[in-house]
């Protein structure tokens, strides 16, 4: 059997064509089960069996081994010895305030730096990604209707920290997969123009050179998207 891939991800299985590229089909399986985990499909801390997630998708195990090895490196799955792999549980309200504790520690000093020390092609970049999100639907109920704008929004955050020439810094700040853990709570409706509009703020202080505004303008945008996180989930969550 040719491996496919089913039609959640957007296009129907067709197991009597050619077999696809191994990277196509691999990025396919890892992006069709990233989406399950994101949407709950498969429920924080179930376990994820290779087999029945080979079936559903039409595939043989290996690119389902593949993808949940990078799932794994995302934080989105665990694996245990002689047990397998299982989705990670979800923050908690402590764990969300913690995640974004360390976002504030490490995000606006990196943005200071990306103001000083930012070359040409990485402006450029950032630039690109701001306009990137303003051409892609923002978060909604579904991972899959928002997730262009939730990757292009971690590319936002992650360039500029690898901007700042710090790259122990860039690395603290990637391995936070930040915007997968959130993410992976819900979309906030709504929530698009704002981030935009933050993000609008943080370019123009970098763009500018301005390091101290640069880096309040990133406080800012996470506080106030810690402060749109805490309202959905609400005072009982």
């Amino acid at each position: 059997m040719a491996d496919s891939i089913s039609g959640r991800t957007g296009g129907a299985a067709d197991t009597g064509g050619p077999e696809p590229p191994r990277q196509v089909l691999a990025d396919s399986v890892y992006e069709a089960i990233k989406a399950m985990v994101m949407d709950h499909e498969i429920e924080p801390g179930a376990r994820v069996g290779i087999e029945s997630l080979a079936r559903t998708l039409d595939v043989s195990p290996t690119p389902v081994r593949e993808a949940l090895a990078r799932l794994e490196s995302d934080g989105l799955v665990t694996k245990r010895s002689l047990a397998g792999y299982r989705a990670t549980e979800l923050l908690t309200p402590q764990g969300l305030e913690e995640l974004f504790e360390m976002r504030l520690l490490l995000e606006p000093r990196a943005t200071a730096l990306a103001a000083v020390n930012a070359d040409d092609e990485q402006l450029d970049r950032i630039e690109d990604l701001v306009e990137e999100m303003r051409g892609r639907p923002g978060p909604g109920e579904r991972y899959l209707v928002h997730r262009e704008f939730a990757a292009a929004d971690q590319r936002f955050h992650d360039t500029i920290a690898r901007a700042a020439g710090r790259p122990l810094l860039a690395d603290a700040v990637e391995r936070l997969h930040s915007h997968l853990h959130i993410f992976r709570l819900g979309g906030i409706p709504g929530a698009g123009p704002l981030t935009l509009a933050e993000h609008d703020r943080i370019l123009r202080a970098i763009l500018r050179r301005d390091p101290d505004r640069a880096a309040e303008a990133m406080a800012e945008h996470l506080r106030r998207s810690l402060e749109r996180r805490r309202d959905r989930q609400g005072p009982d969550a």
